[in-house]
């Protein structure tokens, strides 16, 4: 893992068009706003996982229902 520090203003670009900037920081809490290609999905981890729990239960109905 990378770890980086970046001020309030300040961006890390990723993969060359995706930026990370940190737009607020308020006590433990820091605000980010990323900006990608419409292709490219952006969730929460929470998000994803849930995404991604989504599909492998979807898989496996379908693997059932053949």
């Amino acid at each position: 893992m990378l770890v980086l520090t970046r001020r309030l203003g300040e961006s890390i670009v990723v993969d060359g068009n995706i930026r990370v900037t940190i737009v607020s920081v308020n006590g433990s809490k820091v605000r980010v706003a990323v900006s990608a290609p419409p292709e490219v999905a952006v969730n929460r981890l929470e998000v994803h996982e849930r995404i991604l729990s989504g599909q492998t239960h979807a898989s496996s109905a379908q693997a059932v229902a053949c």
